[in-house]
């Protein structure tokens, strides 16, 4: 009797109710396990986002720019164009200006009597590459050209080109007067559709008239509005002295033109 009631006493493990929740506990650990596996072997296979390489994007603000912000903004679209080559008597000369990257593919706007008669053209971006250049295209109505360096920068930062000028307005000039690289000066806009008399080729009509200090070697650059466009390409300063100097009267070519417009306008002034 003792016997029986020991063997009665003792803990049944092996009932179908027990067999039943261990098989659950079971089937709940396993799921648990292959939950943790699955979402440690997806983190591991996709990893940490990739990074974006940069990429040069450049749209116009929406709101007025500082000069500091304009130049920060431009000057990696801007380049320092150097020449080489003979003059009428076979002797050598030497010439810079500046030029603004105007196309995705490197394309490089300038004005054209800074490469015209050039042997060889060299242009230096503003991260110190330099390459080799060929003339583009030519217009010399509206003394523009472009050209095709053979050498591209890492990260080419073409500039925004357009927007309209203003009586008014606020510019920017950023280019390389007397060899000054890269130098930024600032005005408004004084007047619009002047005329610029050559003597050794036609009027260049529609031009705007800047306040913006420049000199020779700027020539080329860009004319920039407080939004980051480029609303002109920079020609020619007036002296009556005709030494060449800024006297307080630029002249730049308005972009639509630049690009393939037209213009009228009164005005005199000597190329940079």
């Amino acid at each position: 009797m003792e016997t029986d009631r020991k063997e009665r006493s003792k803990p049944r493990w092996n009932t179908p109710a027990r067999r039943r929740r261990a098989l659950i506990g079971a089937v709940a650990l396993w799921a648990v396990a292959i939950s943790a596996f699955v979402l440690v072997r997806d983190q591991d296979e996709t990893g940490p986002p990739a990074a974006v390489a940069p990429a040069a994007s450049p749209s116009a603000s929406d709101a007025p720019l500082t000069v500091a912000q304009v130049h920060q903004a431009l000057t990696p679209s801007v380049v320092l164009i150097r020449t080489a080559g003979r003059d009428a008597q076979d002797r050598a000369e030497a010439g810079s200006g500046t030029g603004v990257i105007a196309n995705a593919d490197g394309t490089v706007l300038t004005a054209l009597h800074v490469v015209d008669g050039a042997e060889t053209i060299e242009v230096t971006y503003a991260d110190g590459t330099k390459a080799t250049a060929t003339i583009a295209s030519r217009d010399p109505a509206q003394d523009i050209a472009t050209i095709t360096p053979q050498k591209l920068p890492e990260t080419l930062v073409p500039a925004v080109l357009g927007g309209g000028a203003a009586i008014g307005d606020d510019v920017v000039a950023i280019g390389n007067p007397l060899g000054l690289t890269w130098s930024t000066s600032s005005g408004v806009v004084s007047g619009l559709d002047r005329k610029l008399d050559r003597d050794d080729a036609a009027d260049i009509a529609g031009l705007i008239q800047f306040d913006a200090a420049v000199n020779p070697g700027n020539s080329g650059g860009p004319l920039i509005n407080d939004r980051g466009q480029v609303v002109g390409i920079v020609v020619a300063l007036a002296n009556p002295t005709g030494a060449g100097t800024f006297i307080g009267i630029g002249f730049a070519v308005p972009i639509g033109a630049a690009l393939g417009g037209g213009g009228d306008g009164n005005g005199q002034a000597p190329p940079l």
